[in-house]
Order: structure tokens, then C-alpha cells, then sequence
């Protein structure tokens, strides 16, 4: 059985949740003031660890503790979608191939200043040069809200599609058949505002300034009250296919 874990060790930088089969490793210590979680959506990427500086966040574990070669693949959230703390500062935060045969070799690469209090998200994104082994990659802000409703789910939505138009996502209510905007149009390598939800089942779609075709549908999406969730466009635009693996795609995360 192999387990997600973060491996950071260095002081300042510590896993936030308990050890489990998808989860990170618990290591006690001071909580660190700011958190971050890593996300790889670059088309054809190899399986990659996520690290801050050089600081492992990332890697998956066998049974016995050992470290593999196998890492975060692409469409996945590293350390089972939770986040990990880190101390507020300025970081070059990366994504290496995990694979032993190009261990270590950065594909993407960002340099963020963390902020105390803040909670952030790294996705790598574009396209993967398997030549130049290279992607794109960027971080957004999770802001924590300032007034918070338990009655109330709250959505945003993060465009991580390198070859898209800007785009605002909708939701639609499958009992009511009421149909809303979360937030407003949303560009690549960026993130729309969080949008209260009653508790409930939608049916989500992403469409571009002026148009009432849908670029990308996903159907049949629990949203439940008190919690907060990320929806993010990953994928090719170009790619009708509904069974493609790098087709156009909306990825739900919670982030509470």
C-alpha cells in the first residue's frame, strides 16, 4: 500500500494533517503561519514531488516509509488535497519528476512571497515539453473569508486551461433550476471570488464572454453547507472528445 505524506522536515515548514492512507504525515511543532497545497494540471506531465526551496512537501511513501518513484500525477493534488504549513517568506516553489531515471529535474517553477494568515494553492499548468521538460505553473491566493455563513457552501472557480478564452462559470441547481455566476470572468493562471451556494446538487458549465454555448459541462456536483470549494478548468480546450484524457475538465476540491 503506498501513502501520500509530506517529508518536510526542516523547521518551518510542517504538514497539517493527521497520517493516513491519502493524507500527510502529522509532525509535531509549532503550526507555521501560512499554508499552501500543490495541484499538477500541466498536460503530459510526468509524476512530480512538490518542494518549497528545497524543502520536500511532497513524495509518496511504501509501507515500510521508504520513498518511490512514483509522485503526484497529472489531474491529482499532492498530500491527498490537503494543505501544508510553511513560514511566511519569499520561495521559489517547484515541481521535480519523481521517476529515478530524472529525479529531481524541475518542470515548473514559481517564486511567491507567502504572507502570514494567508493559505495559497501551486498548480503546475500549460503544456509539458517533453524535450525541454518543461511547464507552466502559478499560485493563487485561498482567502479566507471575512464573514461566514455555516448555512451557505462557497465556491470559486480557478482557470488553469493555458489555450482557453477567459471564462465565468455558472451553476446550476438540479431541484430548483435556478442557475447562477460564480464570480465574475476568470483568465488563465487566475481565480474568481468565493460564491455562496444553498446546500445542494449542480450541474456546473464555464462559458466565454458573450457566448451561451458551454466550453466545458460537468453534471451532478454536491456542494454542502459549511463548506468551501475550488472548481478548477484543467485540460485542452480544443478537445471535444468526453472521454479524453487531457479533455477539458472541472476539477472540484474542497478546501474546508
Amino acid at each position: 500500500m503506498m501513502k501520500f505524506r509530506s517529508i518536510a522536515v526542516l523547521l518551518g515548514v510542517f504538514a497539517l494533517a493527521s497520517c493516513n492512507q491519502d493524507g500527510v504525515q502529522d509532525i509535531t511543532g509549532v503550526v507555521p503561519a501560512a499554508k499552501i497545497r500543490f495541484f499538477n494540471f500541466a498536460l503530459n506531465a510526468p509524476q512530480v514531488n512538490f518542494f518549497a526551496n528545497d524543502t520536500k512537501m511532497t513524495a509518496v511513501l511504501s509501507s515500510a516509509g521508504t520513498e518511490v518513484s512514483t509522485g503526484v500525477a497529472y489531474g491529482a493534488v499532492g498530500a491527498g488535497g490537503y494543505y501544508s504549513g510553511v513560514t511566511p517568506g519569499s520561495y521559489q516553489f517547484s515541481a521535480r519528476i519523481s521517476d529515478t531515471s530524472v529525479k529531481n529535474v524541475t518542470i515548473s517553477k514559481v517564486t511567491q512571497n507567502i504572507d502570514a494568515g494567508k493559505t495559497y494553492s501551486y498548480y503546475t499548468s500549460g503544456l509539458y515539453d517533453p524535450v525541454a521538460r518543461m511547464a507552466d505553473g502559478f499560485v493563487v491566493e485561498d482567502p479566507y473569508l471575512t464573514t461566514f455563513d455555516d448555512s451557505q457552501a462557497y465556491v470559486r472557480f480557478v482557470n488553469a486551461i493555458y489555450n482557453s478564452s477567459p471564462m465565468t462559470m455558472y451553476a446550476k441547481n438540479t431541484v430548483t433550476g435556478v442557475e447562477v455566476p460564480i464570480g465574475s470572468t476568470v483568465a488563465y493562471k487566475s481565480a474568481g471570488a468565493f460564491t455562496p451556494l444553498p446546500n445542494g446538487i449542480y450541474d456546473l458549465s464555464t462559458r466565454v464572454a458573450g457566448s451561451s454555448t458551454n466550453a466545458i459541462a460537468r453534471t451532478g456536483v454536491q456542494f454542502s453547507f459549511g463548506r468551501i470549494y475550488t472548481i478548477t478548468a484543467r485540460g485542452d480546450i480544443t478537445i471535444t472528445s468526453t472521454t479524453a484524457t487531457n479533455r477539458p475538465f472541472l476539477d472540484n476540491t474542497a478546501n474546508r
